[in-house]
């Protein structure tokens, strides 16, 4: 079943991060625990790990861009397979 990548919240006072670089691209296959992709904050950079096992079916951010906590990054699934129910 396809699943939203938010940008997690990495502190207390965390609200934002700014997503510096990708480290996978769509149609990739990911592992739990690879890093997929950087975000950086006013305090830290830090590599974020997929948290399950499946393929990038889309990137809804793009690199350099300053999103809110929980705001969804990416949509991870099985190859293939009908992600639109959850962009509504």
């Amino acid at each position: 079943m396809a699943e939203l990548i938010k940008m997690p919240k990495m502190g207390a006072t965390m609200k934002e991060g700014t997503l510096t670089k990708w480290l996978v691209k769509e149609g990739d296959a990911v592992e739990e625990g690879d890093a997929i992709f950087e975000v950086e904050t006013d305090k830290l950079s830090n590599e974020v790990e997929a948290y399950d096992d499946g393929t990038i079916l889309k990137i809804l951010v793009e690199e350099g861009t300053t999103v809110p906590c929980q705001t969804p990054l990416a949509v991870i699934g099985e190859a293939g397979e009908d992600y639109s129910d959850l962009l509504k």
